[in-house]
């Protein structure tokens, strides 16, 4: 018999507490009912103008003033600033705007800017079961946390306690357990490179190497696969090369909502004659025209068309789009020999052409049509632009890297671009545009399950200890183990681990058969409302405000998705003068568990954070003078050898790879389902109830069809649906969502994230990388007996 999972079976027996009556895991996959549905309008066709002004000015003066609002927005990006919450698009080089941020941006920073507070009295109202009954947005609109907070054993209600006693339960709980790997560390992108590192040093002294974070969730698979191919598990570009690139691939990736001040390097490309290239399921209103709101005569005209050649390719239907360029090109090669292949940067530089070529013509242009979606003639179209380009640039996000192919999906990316050797020179190469500021930083900086025996001897000998060597748990590992109570302490500095992570309902019951959830934080979040026996949320500054230390102000780095670093420095005063930075949080719990089993002096480390600097230049390749380097205008670049024109693998070659088409098995009225962003949404973020562009108004449950879909599955415009997904004979359910009829391919479904987390199967896994496959749901769709929420 199927396993069926259903959001709506929460039992005492998941907990080992017993005694205290469950809440509700996550109201948003099971709301209550609610008369109104949401507002369903036409797509907009351009993004960016007056709107985006508008809704940047209103959350910003609205959460903030006007007087703070602009003082923040000033800052933000600036090279004495600070770096934005948000996305990890970089800055530029030279002269900056006065307003170098984007709409979405703004809104992070008003949402970390608030004046609006979470105090104890405010715990004291609120029950965690009357918490748990709220929204995700109500949630993150009470504002910020201000004290450190603990949810006793048995308790109701968190009430305050001192940073003393936060850190000696901690410690307690930590010290208490059988062995080191009883314990997982969990990491948010947001976490600056001085915070990860002292992170790390201090998991690893503790005796793990258990260091999950939310790359895990993410771009995983773009590092797998671009390290076996490149040597690198980074692009290879920077902003630069957007200025000379002839044309440009976008793939699976959606700039106007996820990284918006990319549209500006789109538009500017786009203006001079660059070929534009977009490749996603979903028509995207930034891909389309933008207008650039700091452009006046922009405002009132039509704004610039950014897309040459849009590819609806289905969900999951890549690999066989990336073959299908690749045949086009040898074909192409075949007719015009010399002026297509690379062949001289093949023979020289790459290993394993000649396979990769067999394979390309063992698959059929049929098999690509099918697998694909897309016609030939499209594809054709798309292999012209690349084969009368110089200069290509490929960019990517997770529309490629949730999917059990997902390392096969880059990876023939990288194919694409050495046939046409488009990596290493000026204008071209490889570009996964990282979704969270520091996600890239936390990495290098050795937030890692699996560190490398290099990175592990040169930490050792700089601090005088032994590393673990054993590998830890990526954040899928650390679900299961939680939930087979072989991981009895979850730490979490930042993030909302519930919300982010696949399978709500399996995660929810992990997270409950722990001794301990502690997460360091801004927000109130969902994560903080399912905990462990015990629980604590402890307040930490965020990047907008100042870091005050007995060595004088500070300011923390980190590591955008081109490689370059930098610096951040808060502009205000903390929300309350209980928050501390991540910096000093670490170093006291550090303190605090270790004792004299640790010969690090974490005080003298977090009193001026150069000396964490100064650690990490003798520990971390690349950052040799790191403290001088960082104080240069805008930073400095990390080494890239693919980026120099050195393949950085074993022979220093970059290797083509083959890999079998993907065969999507779909049975009698199922669907291929892809959780997506909307535009009022930073990852678990929620800003408000609109997706703007895609003219989804006042609310999130919502189910994108096809017409010809909804057609044949007997359902219509408006109906409220149950969705149901589908793996190795498990079923899951989430209730009461609207159908909305979208042009997306046939039988593929979107639906907003973290809503419907709850369908991904918790091992439903990419290969290598085992990220979750959060955008390759096999759902059904049934009519609901109730409103939609």
């Amino acid at each position: 018999m199927a396993d069926a999972r259903s959001t709506e079976q929460v039992t005492p027996e998941q907990s080992p507490r017993g005694t205290v009556t469950l809440v509700p895991v996550l109201p948003s996959a099971q709301p209550p009912l609610e008369p109104k549905p949401p507002d369903v309008g036409p797509v907009q066709e351009v993004a960016g103008g007056v709107p985006a002004v508008v809704s940047s000015l209103r959350h910003a003066w609205g959460e903030m003033g006007p007087v703070r609002g602009t003082q923040l927005l000033l800052q933000l990006n600036q090279k004495d600033g600070f770096d934005c919450p948000g996305c990890a698009w970089p800055d530029p080089d030279a002269e900056r705007s006065v307003a170098e941020f984007c709409e979405n941006g703004a809104k992070a920073v008003a949402e970390e800017g608030t004046k609006a507070r979470v105090t104890p009295e405010f715990f004291r109202q609120y029950s965690v079961a009357e918490l748990a009954q709220q929204s995700d947005l109500w949630l993150g609109k009470q504002g910020r946390l201000t004290h450190p907070m603990v949810l006793r054993e048995g308790s109701t209600h968190y009430e305050p306690l001192s940073w003393e006693e936060a850190f000696a339960l901690v410690a307690e709980e930590l010290n208490g357990l059988g062995a080191p790997d009883e314990a997982c560390f969990y990491t948010s992108g947001r976490t600056s490179n001085e915070a990860a590192f002292l992170y790390q040093l201090f998991v690893r002294q503790f005796g793990t190497n258990n260091l999950p974070d939310c790359a895990d969730l993410c771009h995983e698979s773009s590092g797998t696969a671009l390290n076996e191919a490149i040597g690198i598990g980074k692009g290879t570009v920077t902003l630069e090369d957007f200025e000379k690139a002839e044309a440009i691939f976008v793939i699976g990736q959606n700039p106007g909502t996820n990284h918006p001040r990319m549209l500006t390097s789109l538009q500017a490309a786009a203006r001079r004659g660059c070929q534009i290239v977009s490749i996603n399921p979903l028509p995207e209103t930034g891909l389309n025209r933008f207008k650039h709101p700091q452009e006046l005569v922009q405002l009132i005209g039509p704004g610039t068309a950014i897309n040459r050649l849009w590819l609806p390719v289905r969900i999951n239907g890549d690999v066989a789009l990336l073959k299908g360029l690749g045949k086009a090109l040898l074909e192409d090669e075949a007719r015009r020999p010399g002026r297509v292949v690379a062949k001289e940067f093949i023979r020289d530089r790459t290993t394993g052409f000649e396979a990769y070529v067999e394979a390309l013509r063992a698959v059929s242009w049929d098999e690509v049509v099918e697998q694909s979606g897309v016609a030939k003639e499209q594809i054709l179209a798309a292999a012209e632009i690349l084969a009368n380009s110089d200069r290509t640039i490929f960019c990517w996000a997770m529309g490629l890297t949730q999917h059990q192919n997902a390392v096969a999906n880059i990876q023939e990316i990288v194919n694409v671009a050495l046939l046409r050797g488009s990596v290493g020179k000026p204008g071209a190469g490889l570009c996964p545009v990282r979704g969270h500021s520091n996600v890239q930083g936390d990495r290098t900086m050795g937030i890692v399950e699996k560190p490398s025996p290099a990175f592990l001897d040169a930490l050792g000998r700089e601090f005088r200890f032994e590393p673990p060597k054993a590998p830890g748990l990526d954040t899928v590992a650390t679900i299961r183990a939680m939930h087979e109570g072989r991981v009895k302490v979850l730490f979490a500095l930042g993030g909302n681990f519930l919300s982010a992570t696949p399978d709500t309902e399996f995660t929810a019951a992990a997270l409950r058969r722990t001794r301990l959830t502690a997460h360091v934080s801004t927000k109130l979040n969902r994560a903080h409302l399912v905990h462990g026996r015990r629980a604590l949320i402890l307040p930490c500054l965020g990047r907008t405000e100042r870091d005050v230390r007995t060595g004088g102000e500070q300011f923390v780095t980190v590591e955008n998705s081109m490689g370059v670093v930098h610096t951040s420095r808060g502009a205000v005063d903390p929300a309350s003068e209980h928050l501390r930075s991540e910096p000093e949080i670490v170093a006291r719990l550090a303190r605090a568990v270790l004792g004299a089993r640790s010969q690090v002096d974490w005080e003298e480390l977090v009193a001026d954070y150069d000396r964490i600097r100064e650690r990490i230049s003798r520990v971390v390749p690349g950052f040799d003078r790191f403290n001088s380097r960082v104080r240069e205008p805008g930073g400095f670049y990390l080494p890239n050898g693919p980026r120099e024109g050195r393949f950085t693998t074993v022979d220093s070659k970059a290797r083509f790879t083959v890999h079998p088409l993907p065969r999507i098995e779909l049975g009698p009225g199922q669907l291929l389902m892809m959780t997506i962003r909307s535009h009022d949404q930073y990852n678990t973020t929620l800003y408000g109830l609109d997706d703007r562009y895609r003219g989804i108004r006042n609310g999130r449950r919502v189910v994108m069809m096809n017409p010809e879909d909804m057609k044949a599955l007997g359902v219509s415009e408006g109906q409220v649906v149950d969705l149901t997904s589908h793996f190795r004979g498990e079923t899951r359910v989430a209730r009461r969502f609207l159908v909305v009829p979208y042009r997306i391919p046939r039988r593929c479904a979107a639906t907003y994230f973290p809503e419907t987390n709850v369908l991904v199967p918790i091992d439903s896994i990419a290969e290598k990388s085992r990220t979750p496959a959060s955008k390759s749901v096999v759902i059904s769709v049934a009519p609901s007996d109730g409103a939609v929420g």
